[in-house]
């Protein structure tokens, strides 16, 4: 039996009411288990253990002696962890380095170090200070909003510098206003073209309905009267918004600024999100109102809509082959494959765009790819081409890859550049095999139609992603070894950095070529999300490539000529450009700031050229760069509007491919890098990427 006095809780007024929390820190047991002490006297802790009488304070002025060899132990310990935060990959999967510790310096790289982390993140999300009654908006890296302002930190050599809150998009409010205008179905004929031209914009680009069975649908709505099937009308209010959003430049009924949110808002108002049972129609709309969200600059509700459709369609098994005795109609057939994997392009496609998660993995997926069906009228008339939608099938894999393997803080074997490799011998790979309808046509850009153009922007979108933490990586160790001013000094960085960055910025040029040709001849969707958030993306590299001696000081002008397309597009109601336009504008002020620091020209490419003063560019095709000739044909020439110079002919996608340094880069059968610097991260916890603004 213990003579030590059990503590009973009903003692406690009466024994125990003094606290002594100024004159003391923590009690003698709390203070040596390090655990948080009550304060009390005894306190709360060696009450419930039952040592109540044996509880005593150490005053915080006392000193207090410890024996000779616990310190010796502290110092071996602290030593063994300086060891394993600089060990190979085994140990580095086997313990996590500190993220806070002193910074390597830059110019000393520990090239046997095999670091699993991106050295763009850390390991912890960015953080503001919690607000309760408004919770901050996680911002993920992959987010290129997150990397503009991780520019801009860089130019700026500001580390605390806010993220840009994402304010242009149409809020509830908004949408609520359009719905109460009670929305009506169109006249028959406004029908037919709002939905002839939906199909025609958006039908070649993803599969979403059948083209055939849905204008069916929409001739025996009107003959029979049946304007009440909510079912129906939920599918057709969502078509007439994209109609509309491709037909008109605004709607100012609806208090939005984006033409087509009236049937939108009312479509939302009507759709079951959560039905017990749902249908190949219910979901047909869910992808529907999941894309248009992106003209509304509301991607959250897009990853929440297309979140919704994939757990619906995997309570109907459309991630599984169903047996044909089940469903014996090929259309049928063939139709529920393809919406399963518009599904799944959405879903990578969707949280690339944000830096978050897939929703479901590869190895849950067990369903063909998609087919042909016979006979080949059959298959026109309701759907689009197969190659193309398994090309985009393949590519958002790869875009899911690369979010999980360079932007999460999963843990991997294999050391990060490593995993830049694979990511990119899959690119390769795609690149390769494209069927040759597919690809670009260098000799007759014209002659590109904009589903393949669209194509090859997210393919070039992926290699930006894949690379562009290397560029910044590179760019900031220019910096501080104090390359790009008069001694390029690239002997600094090992060819695979160089290579990686040279195709990021090789992807970049494209990818604004492509635009900017399709800006000039007029065929850029005025309130499309996707053109103007490729067009920031790789302005952002362009204003890079300028500053570094891989690229080219010409690219400044580049990144100039994309602020003047977004600017138009923001003032003509696109809201996705109007949130890049003021992201890129404050880069703009950041990068000016840098330039007049740092004594560089701002952008006068032109006469850097004539005094041989620009360094070598990458050697991955030409570039957009200013010129003072203003007889140019813009009808030939469609960088000539904007005071530009095009010398983008023969521009290919797999040109970044051919580049013997990215042969050989990609040849490494055990590629070994190591860590870009070990604990030279670019954040840490105390940078966060979080804000209370509603981004």
């Amino acid at each position: 039996m213990s003579s030590k006095r059990q503590f009973d809780p009903a003692d406690e007024a009466v024994d125990f009411p003094k606290r002594q929390r100024r004159k003391f820190v923590a009690c003698q047991r709390c203070h040596s288990h390090k655990i948080k002490c009550s304060g009390d006297l005894p306190c709360v802790k060696c009450r419930l253990v039952g040592c109540a009488d044996e509880c005593h304070y150490v005053p915080r002025d006392r000193q207090v002696k410890v024996s000779e060899s616990y310190l010796e132990l502290l110092l071996a310990e602290n030593r063994n962890l300086k060891e394993h935060s600089i060990s190979s990959a085994n140990g580095a999967e086997e313990n996590q380095g500190t993220e806070n510790g002193p910074s390597r310096p830059a110019d000393i790289p520990d090239e046997s170090s095999t670091s699993v982390r991106n050295p763009l993140i850390g390991d912890r999300a960015w953080f503001h200070q919690y607000d309760p009654s408004a919770p901050p908006i996680y911002i993920g890296e992959a987010a290129c909003t997150a990397f503009a302002t991780r520019f801009r930190r860089f130019l700026t050599n500001d580390p605390s510098k806010p993220h840009i809150p994402r304010t242009q998009y149409v809020q509830e409010q908004s949408i609520a206003l359009a719905n109460a205008s009670n929305v009506q179905w169109p006249s028959l004929q406004q029908a037919r073209l709002l939905v002839k031209i939906a199909l025609h914009q958006i039908g070649r680009l993803y599969h979403l309905l059948m083209r055939k069975s849905t204008l069916e649908q929409l001739e025996e709505t009107y003959q029979t009267g049946d304007f009440n099937n909510t079912i129906n009308q939920c599918k057709f209010f969502a078509l007439f918004a994209f109609g509309e959003a491709y037909s008109l430049r605004s709607e100012p009924s609806s208090g939005s600024r984006v033409p087509g949110t009236s049937y939108f808002a009312r479509a939302m108002s009507l759709v079951q999100v959560l039905p017990e049972r749902t249908s190949i129609t219910h979901l047909e709309t869910l992808l529907l109102l999941s894309l248009f969200s992106y003209y509304l600059n509301r991607r959250h509700s897009a990853y929440m809509l297309i979140g919704t459709a994939m757990r619906m369609g995997l309570t109907i098994g459309l991630n599984h082959n169903i047996p044909e005795s089940q469903l014996i109609d090929p259309v049928e057939r063939q139709h529920r494959v393809r919406i399963w994997w518009t599904i799944y392009i959405f879903d990578r496609t969707w949280g690339s765009k944000m830096g978050l998660p897939s929703q479901i993995s590869d190895e849950d997926i067990h369903l063909d790819m998609p087919s042909d069906i016979s006979p080949r009228e059959l298959h026109e008339e309701q759907f689009s081409d197969t190659e193309y939608l398994t090309a985009n099938i393949k590519l958002a894999c790869i875009v899911g890859e690369t979010i999980a393997r360079l932007y999460s803080r999963r843990k991997y074997k294999e050391t990060f550049m490593q995993r830049v490799q694979k990511l990119l011998k899959a690119l390769k790979n795609w690149v390769e095999t494209l069927p040759e309808h597919l690809r670009l046509n260098p000799d007759d850009p014209e002659m590109n139609k904009k589903h393949i153009i669209s194509l090859h922007l997210s393919f070039n979108q992926c290699v930006i992603l894949t690379t562009r933490p290397t560029l910044l990586h590179l760019l900031m160790n220019s910096e501080s070894n104090g390359i790009g001013t008069k001694d390029p000094g690239l002997d600094t960085f090992s060819q695979p950095v160089r290579t990686l960055g040279e195709a990021c910025i090789h992807a970049a040029r494209h990818s604004h070529s492509l635009i900017l040709r399709r800006w000039v001849n007029g065929s850029l969707p005025v309130f499309g999300y996707f053109h103007a958030h490729y067009l920031f993306s790789s302005a952002l590299i362009l204003a890079m490539s300028s500053l570094l001696p891989i690229g080219n000081p010409s690219d400044h002008g580049s990144f100039e000529a994309a602020l003047e397309i977004l600017r138009p597009m923001s003032e003509n109601g696109n809201l996705a450009a109007s949130e890049f336009f003021q992201n890129l504008e404050q880069v703009k002020i950041c990068l000016d700031s840098y330039r007049e620091r740092s004594g560089r020209a701002g952008g006068s490419a032109t006469t850097a050229v004539s005094s041989g003063n620009i360094p070598p560019s990458s050697g991955l095709g030409p570039t957009l760069m200013p010129t003072a000739e203003s007889e140019l044909n813009p009808t030939t020439n469609p960088a000539a509007s904007l005071g530009m110079r095009d010398t983008t002919e023969g521009f290919t996608t797999a040109m970044a491919f051919l580049e013997p340094t990215m042969q050989d880069f990609l040849a490494q059968s055990d590629f070994d890098l190591g860590l870009l610097h070990p604990v030279d991260t670019f954040m840490n916890e105390s940078e966060s990427l979080y804000t209370g603004h509603g981004l």
